[in-house]
């Protein structure tokens, strides 16, 4: 149990609400050390503070919050069961289905598509006992790491305004982060929960593919099979991480028709740390990774093996597969974002991926080859990789896709690794508009999304002013942008990935947790935002 989540002795500051997690709010109120009316106001207030600078919360639902508050604290009081989240109140990612609001993706013409009943994840919360505060923004149709749309316009990053926290659950990330929501329900399609969490100090989990129902969600690529996105919570801690994904995995007797996972969580037996086998990726290649992120990778690797863990050497094809991975999500040439896209105002960086992927096939190799001679390999890499495919080529890919996922998993399971320990993301936050530029700096968060295994990101540290890596002066744009992002970072969270096999959450919790407890102890741990 980490320092954050210890029992809470005495009286509750009601200014103090907002630091607390999840699990110490819900266990205060079931207590009644404070009521789920004072935890509502306390961030509510919290919310209107930060939120003018932020532009996280975008569907506020305060009076709703607070008249569900009333009727939690009625239950308590004539001695109702209370569930696990009883009077905690959590936050929605945009593209959830909540009832009487709509899940626009970024569009203003489908602001007036209102829900008529919350999705199945939504539901399972409120029946635990959750308080929905409102939804979080998100980047149009949720094709980016940068938090922008022409409905709601651009979320800032609670450490720095002028950069992005991410996305596409970007929102929910920097909300949590400053202390305006304990608790959150993002997605995760291509780092959309992890890279958030990197940018923004705070914890996330990416369920293996289809652990968690999709329902009930708003997402594009209609048809687009072969790479799942995942519903995931996003939390300060770790331990509200686990409750929650407990609670949204609900019992074997709700499982849906369409459910494949395991009837019940975390079946396999625990493995003791002692006996822990883990591996380590953290390339130069393509993009090299930032000083104050290699620091905390490095040490991560350092504490699991002071507790007696096994470091093993392993060799992935990371490079093919990340070209995979781009390769099936391209496949369409854009084809279903533009059906969508009818008749709306188009960001600007989702204007260019679609120009991008639908480059005509006999002007493509023109393009790629000019970058080249260029100098921007990297951004010639992806006009070649991100095009219309086939149903041929494409079936071809999905093959390739199911050879990757046994490969990983023959190689993990003949090495006898548990878990992976890498980056999310090369750099700390970029700067707003960035994002576009940097696609392979991503390519950390993108190979658990192809493999559809677990994977988490645990808060590590804060950069050093040391840190402050003066990259080589570079001609390609990449690499030029990842030297801008590194300038002027000091103070910018940065985290770990944990990654395991199929099914294994309760391996990547455990690492996540041990890490946890181990950088919560320095003093650059990354705790509440400033939102300055």
């Amino acid at each position: 149990m980490t320092g954050r989540d210890a029992p809470i002795s005495g009286p509750i500051a009601a200014e103090s609400l907002t630091s607390l997690s999840a699990s110490q709010l819900a266990r205060a109120i079931r207590t009644g050390e404070v009521s789920a009316r004072q935890v509502v106001a306390a961030f509510v207030s919290r919310i209107e503070q930060v939120n003018p600078r932020l532009n996280a919360m975008i569907l506020p639902l305060f009076e709703q919050a607070v008249a569900d508050a009333r009727t939690a604290d009625e239950l308590q009081t004539r001695g109702g069961a209370l569930g696990p989240l009883h009077g905690v109140p959590v936050s929605i990612k945009e593209c959830f289905q909540l009832a009487g609001t709509p899940a626009t993706l970024g569009n203003p013409g489908w602001r007036r598509r209102l829900a008529d009943q919350d999705g199945i994840l939504v539901r399972r919360l409120r029946q635990a006992g959750a308080i929905v505060l409102g939804k979080t923004n998100v980047p149009q149709l949720m094709l980016s790491h940068e938090c922008d749309n022409p409905l709601y316009g651009r979320t800032n990053n609670p450490w720095d305004p002028g950069r992005t926290p991410g996305g596409s659950s970007g929102g929910e990330a920097a909300l949590i982060a400053a202390g305006g929501s304990p608790l959150g329900l993002g997605s995760d399609l291509g780092g959309s929960l992890r890279v958030p969490a990197h940018f923004c100090g705070i914890q996330s989990l990416k369920p293996t593919s289809w652990r968690l129902p999709r329902s009930g969600t708003a997402h594009v690529l209609a048809g687009m099979e072969a790479i799942q996105f995942q519903p995931g919570p996003m939390a300060r801690s770790v331990d509200d991480l686990e409750l929650a994904l407990r609670v949204l995995h609900g019992s074997p007797s709700e499982r849906l028709a369409c459910d494949t996972a395991p009837g019940e969580l975390f079946t396999a037996p625990p493995v003791p740390v002692e006996s822990l086998r883990f591996a380590v990726w953290c390339d130069a290649e393509p993009v090299p990774v930032s000083p104050a992120i290699q620091r905390v990778v490095g040490h991560a690797a350092d504490a699991l093996e002071s507790r007696g863990a096994r470091r093993v050497e392993l060799r992935l094809p990371v490079s093919d597969w990340t070209g995979l991975f781009l390769s099936i999500l391209g496949a369409d040439g854009g084809a279903s974002s533009r059906r969508v896209l009818r008749g709306e105002p188009i960001a600007w960086p989702l204007r260019r991926l679609l120009l991008v992927s639908s480059l005509p096939r006999w002007l493509r190799p023109l393009v790629s080859g000019g970058l080249r001679a260029w100098g921007q390999p990297l951004l010639a890499d992806i006009v070649s990789l991100v095009r219309r495919r086939s149903a041929d080529e494409y079936w071809q890919l999905s093959a390739r896709q199911a050879q990757a996922v046994e490969q990983f998993e023959r190689t993990l399971e003949q090495a006898g690794v548990h878990v992976l320990l890498c980056p999310a993301y090369a750099t700390p936050a970029p700067w707003h508009g960035s994002t576009h530029e940097m696609l392979p700096a991503a390519r950390y968060s993108y190979l658990p999304n192809l493999l559809g295994v677990p994977c988490g990101l645990v808060a590590a540290g804060r950069v050093q002013e040391s840190e402050q890596w003066d990259r080589p002066r570079h001609r390609d744009w990449v690499l030029r942008e990842a030297r801008r992002v590194d300038a002027d970072s000091t103070g910018l969270p940065v985290g770990v990935q944990v990654v395991s096999r199929c099914w294994r959450e309760d391996l990547v919790l455990a690492v996540m947790r041990l890490l946890e407890a181990e950088f919560s102890r320095a003093d650059d741990y990354p705790r509440l935002a400033p939102c300055n």
